[in-house]
């Protein structure tokens, strides 16, 4: 595997390209770029029948060059490193600091290729790739750029230790939104390859690591916890977090919906009220006229 160390510094788990597969890559773009080169060429000899041979020959130098020279840097500079031959073997050229080239690196790789590619038929590139610990050519010195085997086997990626069950949900509180993605992959993979390392490395590693943590948390590290176990006790609580935050959507999804329970509007209820029975008319008596003095009683 390379030695390629990021500014965090991570060893990254590359491996470098060896001169079969990277010959072979090399052989299946010569074979596609020539094939183009041969249909271009017979192109421009019925399309350049009437120039003169002067003529004819700066054509031939021209589409060589672009052809041989240019449209190599073109496709790796748009594929971030993969031609058709590295795709079909698994290749890619990387900077050496794992990151994508841009179109300096394809250039200065492409000048020197044909130097040491054409020129020499590949000789001195393979020379120069025997000689480098990790594989490259002229090209690649003089770029910063190395190629990587990309389909390799799977390796086994150790789960992070778990805290002690004492620092078990201790750092609920702690503010890690500060925290980069670099800081995180490195304490990752000090917490799995910690075991393999020196004692003395390890923990100095583990000071340091736990010092960056502190000074983008805010907040210090209990006193007497140790620096390994205050990253694990981070670490799992950062992974708690993701897990709830990436389960809560799924089971809010799955809950039914439930429907706003109707609030009773009272009715008015309307009591008819029965209508007071008719008093019936009392009968007044009326008194008997008295008689007149006379005797004479008038007629009832």
């Amino acid at each position: 595997m390379s030695d390629l160390v990021t500014g965090d510094a991570v060893v990254l788990g590359l491996r470098p390209a060896r001169v079969a597969s990277r010959g072979l890559a090399f052989a299946l773009d010569l074979l596609v770029y020539f094939t183009g080169y041969t249909l271009v060429m017979i192109a421009l000899t019925f399309a350049t029948a009437s120039l003169d041979a002067a003529a004819q020959a700066a054509v031939m130098v021209a589409s060589f060059v672009l052809v041989l020279v240019g449209v190599p840097i073109a496709v790796e500079t748009l594929s971030h490193g993969r031609s058709l031959g590295k795709l079909a073997c698994g290749l890619r050229v990387v900077r050496d600091d794992g990151g994508p080239i841009r179109f300096r690196h394809a250039l200065v790789r492409g000048a020197m290729g044909v130097v040491e590619l054409l020129m020499t038929v590949g000789s001195v590139a393979c020379i120069a790739s025997l000689v480098s610990a990790r594989g490259r050519r002229l090209g690649d010195v003089f770029a910063g750029t190395l190629v990587i085997r990309e389909r390799v086997p799977g390796a086994q990626v150790l789960p992070v230790p778990p805290p002690p069950p004492w620092l078990a949900g201790r750092f609920a509180g702690l503010d890690l939104s500060a925290v980069p993605e670099g800081l995180w992959l490195a304490i990752r993979q000090y917490l799995t390859r910690m075991n393999q390392l020196d004692p003395q490395v390890g923990a100095a590693m583990a000071a340091r690591l736990a010092d960056d943590l502190v000074a983008r948390t805010g907040a210090p590290a209990p006193a007497g916890v140790p620096a390994a176990a205050f990253l694990m006790a981070v670490v799992h609580e950062r992974q708690s977090r993701d897990a709830a935050k990436a389960f809560r959507p799924a089971a809010q999804a799955q809950a039914p919906a439930q429907a706003p329970v109707p609030v009773p509007v009272p009715v008015p209820v309307h009591v008819p009220v029965a209508a007071p029975a008719p008093v019936p008319p009392v009968a007044t008596p009326v008194e008997a006229p008295a008689p007149r003095a006379g005797g004479f009683a008038p007629p009832a």
